[in-house]
């Protein structure tokens, strides 16, 4: 199979090369496409100093910061026009561990969608502050009940798709750009028909760099959660 996997980032210049030298060291066959932000702190710039090492390292830059969502709908759209068959995205930070690739690559022999999930044994999270973990878990629990989709960590931003998926999803019409970008995205694979399945992982918080969260984008996944039940019911996908 022809894996790319797709990383955006954001003043990740602290990280970005840990990434990198790890992922190549597990298959220096894999494809590794970073999507940068313009990140200020010269984030691409390592990326590009890279390149001549790694020749399956490439490098995306975005006018401007735009959103997460946006960053993997960019990398999707690029994946897709040069026919990788599966599709990896995973956060930069070293929270998602790039030892699992592998595992979560073989569960697509099965299934057209693979989540890295933090609840499916019990709760696997590393560093993460009792406030987060609760509010986390909650947000999972109520994107269950509201959406119907029979995931317990829906939020999680480790996943690998199926080239198929990807291509019967809507890219263009995909609504969200912050934290309910991960669950509209299973939505819409789940709703299709697409099996899923979630693979247990252990996620670590970054110890390095700073958090990205914020209220607007808490906010924006408790409409979403509310739209996606809505166009379950109606069949309402505008």
């Amino acid at each position: 199979m022809k894996t790319l996997i797709i990383s955006p980032t954001y003043n990740e210049h602290k990280n970005v090369a840990t990434l990198i030298e790890l992922v190549f060291t597990i298959n220096p066959g894999y494809h590794l496409l970073i999507v940068d932000d313009s990140s200020p702190d010269g984030t691409g710039e390592i990326v590009r100093g890279l390149q001549s090492k790694f020749p399956n390292l490439h490098l995306e830059i975005r006018q401007k910061k735009d959103g997460l969502g946006k960053a993997y709908i960019y990398g999707f759209h690029w994946a897709l026009k040069r026919d990788y068959d599966t599709i990896v995205q995973m956060d930069a930070d070293m929270s998602h561990d790039p030892m699992e690739i592998p595992a979560m690559l073989s569960l697509l022999n099965k299934n057209d969608l693979v989540i890295g999930s933090r609840y499916i044994q019990g709760v696997s999270v590393v560093n993460w502050p009792i406030r987060r973990l609760i509010m986390s878990y909650g947000a999972n629990l109520y994107s269950r009940i509201a959406t119907g989709m029979p995931l317990k960590d829906a939020t999680g931003g480790y996943k690998v798709w199926s080239q198929k998926v990807l291509a019967a999803i809507e890219l263009d019409k995909v609504k969200s750009s912050g934290y309910s970008f991960q669950i509209e995205m299973n939505f819409r694979a789940w709703i299709k028909g697409f099996k899923l399945k979630e693979h247990p992982i252990i996620f670590i918080d970054r110890t390095i760099g700073e958090s990205k969260m914020s209220r607007s984008i808490m906010l924006e996944a408790v409409w979403m959660v509310w739209r996606l039940r809505i166009w379950r019911i109606f069949g309402w996908n505008k």
